[in-house]
């Protein structure tokens, strides 16, 4: 394992201050770990990245009403500072988001659940040069694989766009909402919406809607710090 010389300047982002307090409590007496600021909304965090020149950002895949926000920031943050190490940790189980996470520019990935034990080796592995995923070298080869094809299956099967989608739709937010909140037409999200039916096997709008809520129901049960 590679070993931090000196101290890394990092910046969280997360919409919850108890994540913050948190990892500030988990941060104390890392003397090589500097948490030099902190943000609530990826606009926050690319003027704080901006302001601030840090090493790491650690970014949570939900930031407010758009639930896989985070994605898009990780895209943002690696294609503005391609220096800048980018870990993720989130609430959102490794074995649907680590691979999109990865491929969108992510140099680790952390569940919220084993941020106590894993959380801080997972820094220096990732500040020392190297991905980190917490099944290991095995479980990255086969995230990076398949990189212009998801899942064949289920909610895997679904691109970034549709499971965001997908998840406001289990949040109880209409077709007109979605759209606005992703600055897109009300005929795009039709199309996502058809799209997912058809890769879920789901025959009516009602389905989907029940799908989803049970989908964000039991996604959401999984947040732990």
């Amino acid at each position: 394992m590679s070993i931090v010389q000196s101290a890394v300047r990092t910046i969280v982002v997360d919409d919850h201050p108890v994540v913050h307090l948190g990892l500030r409590s988990l941060f104390d007496g890392e003397d090589w770990l500097d948490v030099i600021g902190e943000a609530f909304t990826p606009e926050a965090a690319l003027a704080e990245i901006e302001r601030s020149s840090p090493d790491l950002v650690i970014i949570d895949l939900s930031l407010g009403q758009i639930q896989s926000s985070g994605l898009h920031l990780v895209r943002d943050v690696r294609e503005r500072w391609p220096a800048i190490r980018v870990l993720v940790l989130t609430m959102h189980d490794e074995t649907l988001y680590a691979g999109r996470a990865i491929r969108a520019g992510a140099h680790g990935y952390v569940t919220k659940r084993d941020a106590v034990r894993d959380l801080v080796d997972a820094i220096r592995i990732v500040m020392g040069g190297d991905t980190y995923l917490k099944h290991g070298t095995d479980s990255l080869n086969d995230h990076v694989a398949h990189t212009d094809v998801p899942p064949a299956t289920g909610v895997r099967s679904l691109s970034d766009r549709e499971l965001e989608v997908y998840e406001m739709i289990g949040r109880g937010l209409g077709t007109r909402e979605i759209a606005e909140l992703l600055n897109v037409s009300v005929k795009t999200i039709e199309t996502h919406r058809g799209r997912i039916k058809g890769k879920l096997r789901i025959a009516s709008t009602q389905q989907l809607v029940r799908s989803a809520v049970q989908w964000a129901t039991l996604d959401s049960d999984s947040a732990n710090l």
